[in-house]
């Protein structure tokens, strides 16, 4: 079975096509700048890179480009588009209609659109994605994976916010959590790395990148997750706050007379490391700057950032009873050496001890603690493609 993996943002669309016979990647890409004259399409076989820049105004038309790349004469993957026997689509936010991965129907659709108000920027860009792959695929089935879904398995207590019970019952105000397909595959990866597929296995999941969320998990069930209502929450990131305490949202809006809308953008797309430190919002420079003396902003930016992540991991070892493994993942997480021994030496007091020489690579699976620490320490590169393609599998072939 050859499934295509599609992942769509409001003007961008990853994709993957997996030979799930053997969980083979035949080619990715990504199509940047959707709706621009400068658009561009960046589409990888075999390690070769092919960069394809054409005007494209709408989804549609850059995925008909797309499957123009997987049939293509000379770096073509598959023959036909017949050959693709389903279609596994990255859904951000599930609301809590859906806690589970689905056969996507037009009930789905309308009622991931009903969500969209919890996920404006990227639920309505997703549905875009669907109906161009209907359009042409029409016969294909395809599936939907939610990043909210694995969270679904967190305890009342913890989701909930203190704020009028009302505000939940109308408008699903409450905790969902997000990268759900990454805390879900690398926790699964940590428990047969340490043998502990069954029993008490307590992991906490550091997905860090431009977004970054950390995930409480026990038996492979998420019980606690950084992020909250939208993917603003938790610690701080590259261009988006984390939690604040609420009076400086409203305070910041009675000051500089912003809208809501306004501060919404102030919050996501110009605070964070970013905010403190003024430089671009490239956390690899932000980190680079901050080994310098003349950047004291940088410095106090990066020590937030390791900070408040080590506390988070040390808050969830509470939540767990315990913490077995510490797990790094995603751009971030996987590469950033300094960052991670950052994090780990503040977590010295628990037992955790980290090996030097081990923890300096990049992108490799492979346990970083020394053979005495108390709590294990993992890199494990995710693969949120990969979940969502296993599940698309499942779901196509228990519908038969």
């Amino acid at each position: 079975m050859k499934i295509l993996v599609v992942n769509c943002g409001s003007s961008s669309l990853k994709y993957q096509l997996i030979d799930m016979e053997n969980e083979t990647l035949l080619a990715k890409g990504n199509f940047e700048r959707i709706g621009e004259q400068e658009a561009f399409v960046t589409h990888k076989v075999n390690g070769e890179k092919y960069v394809i820049k054409t005007p494209v105004m709408n989804h549609e038309e850059a995925l008909k480009i797309v499957l123009e790349q997987l049939v293509h004469k000379d770096y073509g993957v598959i023959k036909d588009l017949s050959e693709i026997n389903a279609v596994g689509h990255r859904l951000v936010h599930g609301g809590e209609i859906f806690n589970e991965s689905v056969v996507i129907t037009e009930d789905v659709i309308k009622k991931y659109e009903s969500c969209s108000s919890l996920a404006p920027l990227h639920n309505p860009a997703t549905i875009l994605g669907i109906r161009a792959c209907q359009k042409e695929m029409p016969e294909v089935p395809m599936c939907g994976v939610f990043d909210t879904a694995f969270h679904q398995t967190m305890p009342k207590e913890t989701y909930l916010y203190p704020i009028p019970y009302e505000y939940y019952e109308k408008y699903g105000i409450r905790k969902y959590g997000f990268h759900g397909t990454s805390h879900q595959f690398v926790s699964k990866r940590a428990a047969e790395l340490t043998n502990k597929k069954d029993g008490d296995f307590k992991v906490v999941t550091c997905h860090l990148g431009q977004g970054a969320s950390i995930c409480a998990i026990k038996n492979g069930k998420s019980q606690d997750t950084s992020m909250g209502l939208s993917p603003l929450g938790g610690i701080a990131m590259v261009t988006r706050s984390g939690d604040l305490d609420p009076s400086v949202v409203t305070e910041i809006m009675e000051r500089e007379k912003l809208t809501a809308k306004e501060v919404n953008s102030l919050l996501n797309k110009k605070s964070g490391l970013y905010g403190i430190t003024g430089l671009d919002p490239d956390f690899r420079e932000i980190e680079a700057a901050s080994y310098k003396d003349d950047e004291p902003k940088a410095q106090v930016a990066i020590e937030l950032f390791t900070k408040t992540i080590a506390q988070f991991i040390a808050k969830y070892a509470v939540s767990l009873k315990g913490l077995d493994t510490i797990v790094f993942t995603g751009g971030i997480g996987e590469n950033q050496i300094n960052i991670r021994k950052k994090i780990c030496e503040n977590l010295e007091w628990m037992g955790v001890k980290l090996d030097l020489e081990k923890n300096n690579v990049r992108s490799v699976e492979t346990k970083i603690s020394t053979e005495n620490s108390k709590i294990e320490v993992f890199i494990i590169p995710t693969d949120e493609e990969m979940v969502i393609a296993r599940d698309t599998k499942r779901l196509v072939e228990d519908n038969k």
